[in-house]
């Protein structure tokens, strides 16, 4: 940038995004904070009521927003989530992957198969089908922006953690050759890695109170649990032209923890 030259702008104007597992969470929150930026936003999940409170956060925001219930470790589900989006909202410019489930309980030789392949299938398998049936699209228009949400659990052998460490390592791996593969059409791919952030999903492990939260505040180096706008903001950037420069990059959003030496004390 040269001097006098303008600032990339954060703003997503004009831009239609789908964001996975956008009902609850970090996803509700990038996805309420594409829509205060701009954007036409579609969210998908596997239970509707959510997705329709979240839409009506977005129409109220003035932009135009679509809930639909999808499975995304179901290939014909993508297919026609994407075929959806692209008829009653437009093509999709950003892609954000954050459906998950959580990966806590028995450890490798604990878990049977369908542990197995439920971790595997929803947290990585869904971000591949994802991925392929919008990567298309994108490479026609020579422009896009695609965003996977991981965990820093994929960063080491975390004892409580291990199928969902294994899948969101993969989701860390596909973003980096997809970011290369992808390039030279112009598309962008990251990849967030949060934290302990105080969701619906880690809440199940940690327990929804307000002394379990302080407790896991305490392992954490900034002193406090991450809340879904520390990630959505994080979202936007990489997601906006501020970032047009960035690709091919896990990114933490932990306040510290994965360096922490009480990391594997939370997963």
């Amino acid at each position: 940038m040269t001097i006098g030259e303008s600032i990339p702008s954060f703003l997503l104007q004009g831009k239609v995004a789908l964001v996975t597992g956008g009902g609850t969470g970090i996803g509700k929150g990038i996805a309420l904070e594409f829509a205060k930026a701009g954007a036409d936003v579609a969210i998908s999940g596997r239970r509707t009521a959510p997705l329709e409170d979240v839409a009506k956060e977005i129409t109220d925001l003035g932009q135009r927003a679509l809930p639909i219930s999808a499975d995304i470790a179901n290939k014909t589900d993508v297919d026609n989530l994407v075929d959806t989006v692209n008829r009653d909202l437009g093509q999709i410019d950003i892609l954000v992957n954050n459906a998950a489930t959580g990966g806590q309980g028995p450890g490798m030789l604990g878990s049977d198969e369908d542990r197995w392949d439920e971790v595997i299938d929803i947290n990585l398998k869904g971000v591949y089908l994802c991925c392929h049936a919008v990567a298309p699209g994108m490479i026609e228009r020579r422009s896009g922006n695609i965003i996977n949400i991981s965990s820093i659990a994929s960063f080491y052998n975390s004892r409580g953690a291990r199928l969902y460490g294994i899948a969101k390592a993969g989701v860390n791996f596909m973003t980096t050759g997809l970011a290369q593969d992808l390039a030279p059409h112009n598309i962008r791919v990251n990849c967030i890695a949060p934290g302990a952030i105080q969701t619906d999903m880690l809440a199940i492990d940690v327990g929804d109170k307000p002394e379990n939260w302080d407790a896991v505040g305490n392992f954490v180096p900034l002193g406090r649990v991450g809340q879904p706008i520390d990630i959505a903001t994080v979202a936007l950037f990489l997601a906006s032209d501020a970032a047009n420069y960035v690709t091919s990059q896990v990114i933490s959003v932990d306040a510290g923890l994965t360096d922490a030496p009480s990391s594997g004390d939370i997963f």
